[in-house]
């Protein structure tokens, strides 16, 4: 795969985990992580909450602009940027119009809700507060728009996730 790949889903659905597994699968490629650019914000950051619109609305938007810019760099430097964040809803379009390299693959993780909150029982990090996985994953299968790859991988290892991304390449290109 080249250019650039964005692995999105609801938090839990193993994108961190299946972006850095695809990366280091690739022979020259970059994980680029969308919540390091939210983390950056030292002072002044507000929490993206669904409907609230304001400040924490517009600081996702700079998250994905910085993240979207940073995937055009490495992919113009010859590195697959491999992109993961939860980019969901009218988002998901916005965000492929900011990038500019090409090809450009969308993957999006899509287990099942009973698989995502098994996965987040077992993570040191707590990433539902404003929604419960049901609402977010409501959110996913009804306003996300049906592009690029969709993987159910509730019975899928890495491994497997990783290799079904890779046969289903030209599947997951939106353009």
């Amino acid at each position: 795969m080249e250019g650039v790949v964005l692995i999105t889903g609801v938090m839990a659905s193993g994108k961190s985990t299946v972006a850095q597994a695809l990366a280091e699968r690739l022979p020259r490629a970059a994980h680029v992580r969308g919540d390091v650019f939210r983390r950056m914000v030292v002072s002044g950051r507000e929490e993206y909450v669904p409907g609230a619109g304001g400040e924490g609305e517009s600081q996702l938007r700079l998250r994905y602009r910085l993240s979207a810019a940073t995937a055009d760099a490495y992919a113009e430097a010859g590195f697959t940027a491999v992109v993961q964040d939860v980019v969901l809803g009218a988002e998901l379009s916005a965000y492929v119009d900011l990038i500019r390299t090409r090809p450009l693959h969308v993957i999006v993780l899509a287990p099942t809700p009973a698989t995502v909150t098994a996965r987040e029982a077992g993570r040191a990090k707590n990433g539902y507060g404003a929604w419960t996985v049901e609402e977010l994953d409501g959110a996913l299968r009804t306003e996300t728009p049906r592009i690029g790859l969709w993987l159910d991988s509730s019975g899928l290892t890495v491994g497997e996730t990783v290799d079904a991304i890779v046969e289903g390449r030209e599947r997951s290109r939106v353009v």
